[in-house]
């Protein structure tokens, strides 16, 4: 099964200084459609304004993961944690037992990012912060693991959730496939570009849920950019 989702259909949220698109319920837009997939309950396709953000508020038990796409993000927490990330960049934070953030633009143009929220397999973890660089050509014409809950995937940021991040940059004509398996569910979004799965056509924004297939093939129609959440049975 796949279900396609069109960037001009999602939520959205213009504040002035952030304009978002909700790819599920989120703050003031709901539908009790698009409530999560699998264990992914918030993608937002966010546009933050030079010299704005996200001032300090909370979270608690959610795996919070943000993959910049153009410019920069300034971090700072209630751990201690500061840092700034960039095109190419990861961010994890785990709120586990509870933290508090900002999240601030603080570069000379705007700033895009995804903001995924994956819910943990447990509450009350500790909680935590990282972030790291994946150059996109370490990902070229397949999928590299960004953050993952599996043990064995040693090069990924941690989050304690049963499921992984991917990303993968294609080149126009590249086909990459992934077992994705029966039992498990995966959410992919085009961040750049134009593909195609399955006879479906994704472009820049749009998403795919994926469910009930064993392995999805992908074909790049453009030179593009991609990323996917997989969660349910262990990959």
């Amino acid at each position: 099964m796949i279900v396609r989702r069109s960037y001009k259909n999602l939520g959205f949220a213009d504040h002035g200084w952030l304009q978002a698109r909700h790819h599920f319920s989120f703050a003031r837009y709901f539908d009790p459609d698009r409530m999560n997939w699998g264990a992914v309950r918030v993608w937002n396709d966010d546009r933050i304004a030079p010299d704005t953000g996200f001032g300090m508020h909370p979270h608690k038990d959610m795996e919070i993961v943000t993959y910049i796409r153009e410019g920069a993000l300034t971090h700072e927490d209630s751990l201690g944690n500061k840092g700034r990330i960039e095109a190419g960049d990861v961010q994890v934070m785990s709120a586990g037992t509870g933290i508090v953030h900002s999240e601030y633009n603080r570069e000379a143009s705007d700033t895009r990012l995804f903001q995924i929220w994956i819910m943990p397999h447990q509450s009350g973890d500790k909680p935590s912060w990282g972030s790291r660089s994946f150059p996109k050509k370490d990902r070229a014409g397949r999928f590299v693991v960004l953050a993952s809950g599996y043990p064995e995937d040693e090069d990924a940021l941690p989050i304690h959730a049963d499921a992984a991040v991917l990303g993968a940059t294609l080149n126009k004509g590249d086909v990459i496939d992934y077992p994705l398996e029966e039992q498990r569910y995966g959410y992919l979004v085009v961040s750049k570009g134009m593909i195609e799965i399955e006879n479906c056509t994704l472009q820049e924004g749009d998403a795919a849920g994926l469910a009930e297939v064993e392995t999805i093939f992908i074909e790049a129609k453009e030179d593009s950019d991609i990323v996917m959440v997989v969660t349910g049975a262990k990959i």
